[in-house]
């Protein structure tokens, strides 16, 4: 009888880890978060700063109270990255000796946020947001029309060097999507035509012009203004004529 049971048992528990479940869609980061030596990242990859970096990392520092110089950890990052055009393992390290701090805590940083590119990035890197507003707004198009255009999938870099892609997490211009970010700037409000300009402006050394391109100025209604059309009313406007 325990043996019946057993199996019944056993058959409701596999019928019920058949039944199809429905998952929301995973999206894979195109980095590798765990340091694998390459050719061209790998501990015998020299790096120093500049001597004008360095005197701009000592300025940096500067800012930050006594014993407190490792939070400037993520502008010197920066700087090294802004140097050497990406960030190899050996700039962590220099990071991590000027600030007299574990290397391992300038891995976690360096690891934990996306502006930081940790292999050899395109003159221009393109990076396209995907999140939920620029999704809804058509982020999908824009992204077919630059791998389409570059011929490059997320991760990669096209064969001429010029151009690298990412798809990447907000961005943060979410009143203006879709949008992407190409090296420092943000170009708002994007079309299928709009992004092959921008990409033919970059190819040929041209520089398109950021922000939105819808002709807003900034995130200011796309309709126009809906409030605060006219002038302000005056003192005591709409107060009783009785007080």
């Amino acid at each position: 009888m325990l043996s019946s049971i057993r199996n019944v048992s056993y058959i409701l528990l596999r019928k019920a880890n058949a039944r199809n479940l429905q998952t929301t869609y995973c999206a894979l980061s195109d980095s590798l978060f765990v340091h694998r030596d390459t050719k061209d990242n790998n501990p015998d990859v020299h790096f120093e700063f500049t001597p004008e970096n360095l005197k701009r990392a000592e300025a940096i520092m500067a800012i930050y109270p006594e014993g407190h110089k490792r939070a400037a950890v993520i502008p010197l990052l920066d700087l090294a990255q802004r140097q050497h055009g990406w960030l190899p393992i050996t700039a962590m390290h220099k990071v991590a000796e000027i600030l007299d701090m574990p290397r391992m805590r300038v891995y976690e940083v360096a690891t934990f946020y996306t502006m930081f590119n940790r292999n050899p990035t395109g003159k221009y890197h393109v990076q396209v947001c995907t999140t939920t507003p620029c999704w809804l707004r058509g982020s999908d198009d824009i992204m077919n029309c630059i791998k389409k255009k570059l011929n490059i999938k997320p991760g990669e870099i096209s064969a001429d060097g010029l151009f690298s892609l990412s798809e990447v997490e907000c961005l943060g211009a979410c009143v203006n999507a879709p949008m992407i970010q190409v090296n420092d700037d943000y170009f708002e409000d994007l079309t299928v035509k709009d992004t092959e300009e921008i990409l033919e402006d970059l190819k040929n050394d041209r520089v398109p012009k950021a922000g939105p391109r819808s002709g807003r100025f900034a995130s200011e209604p796309s309709g126009g203004l809906t409030s605060l059309k006219g002038e302000p009313p005056g003192p005591g406007f709409g107060v009783r004529s009785d007080l």
